[in-house]
C-alpha cells in the first residue's frame, strides 16, 4: 500500500510548537496538509453524490408518471442504466475512496505524526520542565493532544467537508425546483449556523476544563502507583485514596458541566432539524397544488429535507466532538508548547573526542531561588585529573555536576570543556563525552542486557558482559529471573529497577558507565548503596575505570575519595578549601572536621541526596 506512505509520520520539524491554536495545528500537521485537503475534496465529492441521489429519484418518479407502463423501461433505458451504474459503481467507489483516505492514510499517520513531534519536543525540554510536573500528566497530555488533533482532522474530512458539499448541493437542487424553497432552506441554515456559533465555544471551553481535570487525575494516579512502596511503608493507603477521590470528584464536576452544555445543544439542534421537513415538504406540496411543482419535485424535496434533518443531528454531534477535541488540543498545547529553556545555538559545534579539561569561571546558579546552588565558583580541572567533591548536603555538589552536563544553564559565569564554552557545543555531543553514575540510579523496565547497553547501544553482548564483570555485577545478573521466567541478562528489571537492591542498581549503572568509556567520568555517590565489603572489592575496578579519564567524584563517605589527586570542599555554594587529602587533614579546616567525625563513628554530613 504505497499510497499509505504519502504522509511521513516521523518527519521531524526544526521549529518549536507555536502557542496559538491555529498555528499549533498547522505545526502539528505540517507535511500532511496536502493529503488532508485532498481527502476533504474526495469527501466533498461524496457529499455532492448524495444530493444526486435525490435528483435521480425525482427524475425516475417523473419519468414513471409521464411514461406509459408498457414503454417505461424501453423509453428510459439511459436513465435507468445510468441510475444503476450510479448506485452500484460510482457511489460505492467514491465513498470507498473517501473511507480509505481517512481510515488508512490519514488517521494512523496523522496520529503518529503529531505524537512523534510532541514527544520529540518534550524530550528536548530541560530537566526543570519535568521537575515541575507529573510524569503521568505529561504523557497523558501527549497522547490526549495527538488523539484530539487526529480526530479533528478525520471528522473534518468525513463530516464537515461532506456536509458542506451536501448543503451547497441541496440549495442548488432546490433552486432548480423553486427559488422560494431554496430561500427557506437558506434561512434555516443561517439559524443552524447561529445556534452552532453560540454553543460550540462553550463546548470548547468546557472540554478544555474537562481535559485538564482528566490529565490531573491521571497524574495523581500514576504518581501514587509509582511510589506505591512508600505508600505501603507509611500505611497511607487511605490518604492516597482520598487524594485520588478528590481528583476524581473534580473531573466528575467538569464532566457534568460539559454534559449540561452538550445535552442542551443536542436538544436545540434536533428541535430545529425537525422544522425543516415540515416546512420544505409543506412548501413543495403547496407548489404542487398550484401546478408549479411535479411529484418528482416533491420526492426530491422530501429526500433532501429528510437527509438534511438527519444529517444536521449527525453533524451537530460531530461538531460537538470536533470542538471538544479542539478544547483538548488547546489544553495540551498550554502544557506541551512551552519554550525550551536550554537550546543549542545555531552554530553549535559537535564535541568529538574531549581531552577532559574542565573550567568553571565565576559560575553562579541557585535554581531561581534566593539561596542554594553555587555562588561565584571558579575551578580548573586538568585533563586526566581525579577530583573529589565534598561538603554538607545542599553545599552545591550535585549542582556542580548538573551544570557540567548542561542540565541547567548557569545564571552567571560560564563553563568550558577543552576551552569550549558549553553553550557553543551541542548538548548531545557534550553528554556523549561524559559518563555518570548517580546515587539514585535510573533503570528501565527492560532486560539487564539493554540497561547496561544503554551506555553504548551498538555494543556486543560480550562487551556488555565484560563491563558487568568489571563492575562486579555479572554474578548477581546471572541469578536474575523475572515473573515471565526470563533469566540472567534477559531478565526484565521492573519499573525503575524496583526488583534490584540499591547496590545492584549502582553496579549496573557503573557497568553502563564502563561500557560508555567516556573521557569524563562523574561519580555522584556511586558506591553509597554498597556495603563496606562490596565497596572495597569494587575499588580496584573503579581505579581501572578511572585510568586516563577526568574524574569528578562526589562523596559523603570520605574514604572513597582519599586517593583523589585533589579534593574540593564546598560550603554554602562556595569553594571553602581544596588540596590533597593529607594537606587538608593537616590544615584543620572543614575537611578535617568531616574526616574526624567519620573516623570517630559520627556522621557529620547528611547523606540525603541533594
Amino acid at each position: 500500500m504505497r499510497y499509505a506512505d504519502l504522509i511521513d509520520p516521523f518527519e521531524p520539524v526544526s521549529d518549536p510548537p507555536p502557542k496559538t491554536l491555529a498555528k499549533f495545528y498547522i505545526w502539528c500537521l505540517k507535511g500532511s496538509l496536502p493529503v488532508i485537503f485532498a481527502g476533504a475534496a474526495i469527501s466533498m465529492i461524496a457529499g455532492s453524490v448524495e444530493v444526486c441521489t435525490a435528483w435521480l429519484l425525482g427524475l425516475v418518479i417523473d419519468s414513471a408518471l409521464t411514461t406509459e407502463k408498457e414503454a417505461l423501461f424501453s423509453d428510459n433505458t439511459l436513465l435507468i442504466g445510468g441510475s444503476i451504474a450510479f448506485f452500484l459503481l460510482l457511489r460505492p467507489c467514491i465513498f470507498g475512496a473517501s473511507s480509505a483516505v481517512s481510515s488508512i492514510l490519514v488517521m494512523p499517520n496523522v496520529s503518529a505524526q503529531v505524537l512523534s513531534r510532541l514527544h520529540r519536543h518534550t524530550m528536548s525540554q530541560a530537566v526543570e520542565f519535568f521537575d515541575d510536573d507529573f510524569a503521568g500528566r505529561i504523557a497523558q497530555k501527549q497522547l490526549q493532544t495527538s488523539r484530539a488533533i487526529a480526530d479533528t482532522v478525520v471528522e473534518f474530512i468525513n463530516v464537515v467537508s461532506f456536509a458542506v458539499a451536501s448543503l451547497i448541493g441541496s440549495v442548488l437542487l432546490l433552486t432548480t425546483i423553486n427559488v422560494w424553497i431554496a430561500l427557506v432552506l437558506f434561512v434555516w441554515l443561517v439559524g443552524y449556523a447561529l445556534l452552532i456559533r453560540w454553543y460550540l465555544p462553550l463546548i470548547r471551553s468546557r472540554s478544555r476544563s474537562r481535559a485538564g481535570a482528566r490529565s490531573n487525575l491521571s497524574g495523581q494516579i500514576v504518581d501514587t502507583i509509582t511510589n506505591i512502596k512508600t505508600v505501603k511503608l507509611f500505611a497511607h493507603g487511605s490518604h492516597e485514596d482520598g487524594a485520588a477521590l478528590d481528583a476524581m470528584h473534580r473531573f466528575r464536576l467538569k464532566a457534568q458541566d460539559f454534559g449540561v452544555v452538550a445535552s442542551s445543544f443536542r436538544f436545540c439542534l434536533i428541535a430545529l432539524s425537525g422544522c425543516l421537513p415540515v416546512v420544505l415538504v409543506g412548501g413543495a406540496l403547496i407548489l404542487w397544488t398550484r401546478g408549479e411543482a411535479t411529484a418528482g419535485d416533491i420526492a426530491a424535496t422530501g429526500a433532501v429535507s429528510l437527509r438534511i434533518a438527519q444529517m444536521s443531528g449527525w453533524v451537530s454531534f460531530v461538531l460537538m466532538a470536533v470542538y471538544s477535541n479542539i478544547g483538548e488540543a488547546e489544553d495540551g498545547m498550554q502544557t506541551l508548547a512551552k519554550s525550551r529553556k536550554i537550546v543549542d545555538r545555531p552554530n553549535a559545534k559537535a564535541l568529538s573526542q574531549a581531552r577532559g579539561e574542565i573550567a568553571y569561571e565565576s559560575v553562579s546558579f541557585s535554581y531561581g531561588r534566593p539561596s542554594g546552588g553555587l555562588v561565584d565558583v571558579s575551578l580548573n580541572i586538568e585533563a586526566g585529573e581525579h577530583v573529589g567533591i565534598v561538603g554538607a548536603s545542599g553545599a552545591g555538589k550535585s549542582t556542580l555536576a548538573a551544570l557540567l552536563l548542561r542540565l541547567y544553564e548557569p545564571e552567571s559565569g560560564r563553563i568550558t570543556v577543552d576551552g569550549w564554552d558549553l553553550r557553543d557545543i551541542t548538548q548531545e555531543s557534550l553528554r556523549s563525552q561524559i559518563a555518570m553514575v548517580t546515587q539514585e540510579t535510573a533503570m528501565f523496565n527492560r532486560p539487564a542486557l539493554d540497561n547496561i547497553r544503554y551506555g553504548r547501544p551498538e555494543a556486543t553482548r560480550e562487551e556488555v558482559v565484560q563491563a558487568a564483570k568489571k563492575a562486579e555485577a555479572d554474578m548477581f545478573i546471572q541469578d536474575l529471573k523475572d515473573h515471565l521466567g526470563r533469566k540472567g541478562y534477559g531478565a526484565y528489571l521492573g519499573e525503575r529497577g524496583i526488583k534490584l537492591s540499591g547496590g545492584q542498581r549502582q553496579r549496573i549503572a557503573l557497568a553502563r558507565a564502563v561500557l560508555k568509556d567516556a573521557p569524563i567520568l562523574i561519580l555522584d555517590e556511586a558506591t553509597s548503596a554498597m556495603d563496606s565489603a562490596l565497596e572495597a572489592s569494587i575499588q580496584d575496578a573503579l581505579i581501572r575505570v578511572m585510568e586516563k579519564k577526568t574524574v569528578i567524584a562526589i562523596a559523603h563517605r570520605l574514604s572513597t575519595i582519599a586517593r583523589m589527586d585533589r579534593i574540593i570542599v564546598l560550603d554554602n555554594g562556595r569553594v571553602a578549601e581544596q588540596g590533597g587529602h593529607g594537606d587538608l587533614i593537616s590544615k584543620g579546616g572543614l575537611f578535617s572536621l568531616f574526616w574526624n567525625r567519620q573516623s570517630n563513628g559520627f556522621i557529620g554530613v547528611d547523606r540525603a541526596a541533594e
